[in-house]
């Protein structure tokens, strides 16, 4: 079976109702295929002519009729209603593996039919077809559209590919609040740990994050390199050594106690554990940038090196919202699993401080600091397709 790059694009609808999380967690759970690249569209009329052309109307008379409303569906529901209505949101994800197109639609998605209600595919639990007893199509909601057939990927990917620079991106503008909000911008960085094999936790991430009610506005894959690692969490090196102080003095109190013959007085061991505490907080920074890039600091030393992207990924999330960072943050919990919140991401799905499900930004300053660093603003989902069909 030869490789190919499909896309999922998951519908304005989905999206508004805060259905993404369990549309994404069944996309990774169920599939074989890699994530590889994520991007938010706010689709203009043109792209929207242009794409509803490319679904062709061949077929049985019921796959015709099927195309007709999904052609009819995406020109109602895509377009913005008015200059002051909120923009409709698309998130297009792309997957790439062996016959990834096929595999998506019949594994994954599902088909659009009145069977589909078993809960197994993504169309079974997020999408709705429901006809009368002649059969007409009454309601129509497919939650999410995939690409037909392998032969028309490539003209569908590379369409969306033009666009990509002028209809996706971070859609600062797309959403709409009362004259008196004052709406944040934050950062959620799903990490790597979420994207062990096929896995529900990113998607289970998402729908929790989804209970504060803020809004979608950008998605992207991130692989960091050593250097975007060490400069993301260049904030937290500062204050690892006194962080980690109390568990390295309770560390040494317990090594030496098994070696000594003779009681050691508790200043002492602060004092060794003030002494030693730069290093460990050194150690524990290693790990961290370790842990995110896939890469180990110690072993890449040239500058080079450094600047490679790392074989782990994350999942990359802006929100936009009333008070999004301390919201974002609460539905988070504490950085260390264990003395989080009950019902909190990071109690439920989290392990240890290292791996403990996502990042947060923590103020405005760090949120624009931090989606500079994993550059938000460049479009690697244009490049993964045209990386693609070069090769």
């Amino acid at each position: 079976m030869a490789v190919e790059l499909a896309a999922v694009w998951i519908n304005p609808y989905t999206i508004k109702k805060s259905r993404t999380g369990g549309v994404i967690a069944r996309l990774l759970s169920l599939s074989p295929c890699e994530l590889v690249s994520a991007r938010i569209f706010a689709p203009s009329s043109e792209l929207i002519e242009k794409y509803t052309a490319l679904i062709s109307p061949k077929g049985s008379p019921e796959s015709r009729d099927v195309r007709a409303h999904i052609r009819s569906y995406i020109r109602e529901q895509w377009v913005r209603k008015s200059a002051l209505a909120e923009q409709p949101r698309v998130m297009v994800l792309l997957f790439r593996g062996e016959n990834a197109v096929s595999v998506l639609r019949t594994q994954v998605v599902g088909p659009i039919t009145r069977d589909s209600i078993l809960g197994e595919t993504v169309r079974d639990t997020y999408g709705d077809f429901i006809t009368d007893p002649q059969g007409r199509i009454r309601y129509f909601e497919p939650a999410v559209f995939v690409i037909p057939e392998a032969a028309d990927a490539a003209p569908t990917l590379k369409l969306w590919a033009r666009y990509s620079d002028s209809d996706g991106g971070v859609l600062e503008e797309a959403c709409r609040f009362s004259p008196d909000a004052k709406p944040e911008t934050t950062l959620v960085l799903i990490k790597p740990e979420n994207f062990k094999g096929p896995s529900t936790l990113a998607g289970n991430v998402i729908d929790l994050i989804s209970r504060t009610g803020l809004k979608i506005i950008g998605a992207k894959v991130v692989h960091l390199s050593v250097e975007q690692a060490q400069e993301f969490y260049r904030p937290v090196l500062e204050r690892l050594p006194d962080k980690f102080k109390p568990r390295l003095r309770e560390d040494l109190k317990r090594c030496l106690a098994e070696i000594l013959d003779f009681p050691v007085a508790e200043e002492i061991y602060e004092e060794l554990a003030d002494r030693l505490k730069r290093f460990k907080g050194e150690n524990e920074f290693r790990k961290i940038v370790r842990t995110m890039s896939g890469l180990d600091p110690a072993v890449v030393t040239t500058a080079q090196g450094r600047k490679v992207p790392g074989p782990e990924k994350c999942l990359a999330l802006i929100y936009q919202g009333e008070k999004a960072i301390s919201r974002i943050r609460s539905v988070l919990g504490a950085t260390d699993p264990l003395k989080a919140e009950w019902a909190t991401i990071r109690r439920i799905y989290g392990h240890t401080i290292m791996e403990n499900v996502a990042h947060a930004s923590d103020s405005r300053q760090n949120a624009q600091r931090e989606m500079k660093i994993i550059r938000m603003g460049e479009n690697d989902f244009k490049q993964a397709i045209g990386d693609f069909y070069r090769s």
